[in-house]
């Protein structure tokens, strides 16, 4: 058990040191003000506040911990040790820079409440990211910052004792779309030909019209070949299905289609079945708790994952909203086009929403690869060695690699044959 002396425990403070060194190293820790009972305790303990009581282990704070809403910071990014680390503390602090107050700018996502131009899906660029701009971003410094302290910690502290995390993989599957021409409907089916047509797609009109004669598969029905992957492997998967009417972004099968719901349903008798929540519902909380019930209604049991389409988080309304509709977790937080760490960690952790000062109790699972910044690559050998990269940084520091893949590409063989580089990746790093 270690001890925290500090001059104020509010939420920031709990919520960073819980995040820190409970879910990221496993320790536990208990927290004082008063210096009488600091000086008593005779196991491991710090002290983080602006000067040291006497000669123990002390981590200078900055004020951030400390205030409420929003303040503009210029930040000065230097190198611990070879790793990027901000809010410098000075030569009388064991570490170099206020590791807490860092952590919680990067796991609350305190940048994306500050003024910045959204893309034109109402998204935070990478670009507009400290990690981006300072070159950091395809590294879990959180983890990394943590995992270097207990360093330090041990060898004032030999008998701590640390319940170290394991090594975990997951991979969520997007289906937005389940099929490319199978149960699309009369109407919608004319109308593709007709589309096909006017821009002399004649591969795709025979490729629809094999699919429909039951002559070939639907090219994004690939969810038999990926249920056996995943069992083959032991794969921890989870299935995101949008469950919406048609609009603009939202072109999924009709969900009163009895072959959509029935796919749906064996799905769920082999993994976990959630919400890709609708590109509609992204400022309509009554239609995400109509797609979430529906969804719910087919596989019989609670839905409580979800995924928002195209990635679409807006800090804090979002996780408000997803709060509101009972979600209990979410796997949002990353970026389509950019691999690395949003939040800079690769550990689950709960939303801290600012506007309220309070946790939230909603768990945020960080990807750290999507499969359409993969696309942006030149060639399959980069891929995997992007891929790699990420996985061995994870790995580096017990956390938990997430990968987020669609059917829609799985089941593309444009310049890249998807579903054998996903089996390939999935083999490689679900140990």
């Amino acid at each position: 058990m270690l001890l925290i002396y500090t001059h104020k425990i509010n939420s920031r403070f709990r919520y960073t040191m819980k995040q820190v060194f409970t879910r990221i190293l496993g320790i536990e820790v208990i927290f004082t003000t008063k210096v009488e009972d600091f000086i008593k305790h005779s196991g491991p303990k710090i002290t983080y506040t602006r000067q040291p009581l006497q000669n123990e282990f002390f981590i200078r704070s900055n004020e951030l911990l400390f205030q409420n809403g929003v303040n503009d910071y210029s930040m000065t990014v230097e190198s611990w040790e070879g790793v990027p680390c901000f809010f410098r503390t000075g030569e009388r602090s064991n570490l170099p820079f206020d590791i807490f107050a860092a952590s919680f700018y990067l796991l609350s996502r305190y940048e994306e409440y500050q003024p910045h131009v959204k893309d034109q899906h109402g998204r935070f660029p990478p670009t507009e990211s400290l990690a981006y701009r300072h070159n950091f971003l395809r590294i879990p410094v959180v983890d990394i910052w943590a995992y270097k302290m207990l360093e330090k910690l041990k060898e004032r502290f030999p008998a701590m004792e640390v319940a170290t995390p394991k090594y975990q993989y997951t991979s969520a599957i997007d289906v937005t779309t389940s099929h490319e021409y199978a149960h699309r409907g009369l109407l919608r089916t004319v109308a593709g030909i007709a589309l096909d047509l006017s821009r002399f797609r004649l591969g795709r009109i025979s490729q629809r019209l094999a699919v429909l004669l039951r002559l070939k598969p639907d090219p994004f029905n690939n969810f038999e070949k990926l249920i056996k992957l995943h069992q083959k492997t032991g794969v921890n998967s989870i299935f995101f299905f949008q469950f919406a009417d048609y609009s603009t972004y939202d072109k999924n099968v009709s969900t009163e289609n009895n072959r959509f719901r029935y796919l749906i349903k064996w799905i769920a008798d082999y993994s976990t079945v959630s919400l890709a929540a609708s590109y509609s519902s992204f400022q309509d909380n009554d239609l995400l708790k109509n797609e979430k019930t529906r969804l719910s209604e087919v596989i019989h049991r609670p839905v409580n994952f979800s995924r928002m389409r195209y990635n679409r988080v807006d800090v804090p309304e979002t996780y408000q909203n997803l709060v509101e509709a009972e979600f209990t977790d979410d796997f949002t937080m990353g970026y389509t086009h950019e691999i690395g760490f949003r939040a800079g960690t690769c550990t689950p952790f709960q939303f801290y929403d600012i506007a309220m000062e309070e946790q939230q109790p909603i768990k945020l699972h960080p990807f750290a690869i999507h499969d359409y910044a993969l696309v942006d690559l030149k060639s399959k050998e980069l891929m995997l060695r992007e891929v790699d990269a990420i996985f061995r940084a994870v790995k580096k520091v017990n956390g938990q690699l997430l990968t987020v893949f669609s059917n829609e590409l799985l089941g593309s063989r444009q310049k890249t044959d998807w579903i054998k580089l996903y089996s390939k990746l999935i083999d490689q790093y679900h140990v």
